[in-house]
């Protein structure tokens, strides 16, 4: 049988302590627009057809009901890592932008095979990076 074609990667979750401060800490930096949600979940747009999903920990221990079944039991927890992709052209504007709000940049990686990173953390201690171009084969 062969495999199905993917569309991509629609949603990321993220588990949080506090959905109303996380929400908060990625709309002020990123602009992500919220999409209903409470203090259990908030969905964030993060661009056409990708969702960023906050979490609150603990809050999804148990199936979830929603119209015609049911959401598995889900959590994660510890330093946690994703990325946003940013262009080339505009590195050195995120680190600008960051610094004058305030957010401590952890780190800045030049990657071997091209691109570059800019790594921090957010209100959990996730880890956050943004992301040029150069440094996956196919990213």
């Amino acid at each position: 049988m062969n495999r199905p074609p993917l569309q991509g990667l629609v949603e990321t979750c993220l588990y949080v302590s506090d959905v109303v401060r996380s929400r908060d800490f990625y709309v002020r930096i990123f602009g992500f627009e919220p999409m209903g949600g409470d203090e259990r979940i908030q969905p964030l747009r993060v661009g056409e057809g990708q969702v960023l999903i906050l979490f609150r920990r603990g809050a999804t221990l148990k199936p979830i009901p929603v119209g015609g079944g049911f959401i598995p039991p889900h959590d994660g927890a510890g330093e946690q890592h994703f990325a946003f992709g940013i262009a080339a052209e505009s590195f050195e504007d995120w680190k600008i932008y960051l610094e004058g709000l305030h957010i401590e940049l952890e780190s800045e990686v030049g990657w071997p095979q091209g691109g570059r990173s800019i790594y921090f953390r957010d209100p959990d201690r996730l880890v956050v990076e943004l992301i040029t171009r150069g440094v996956w084969p196919n990213y």
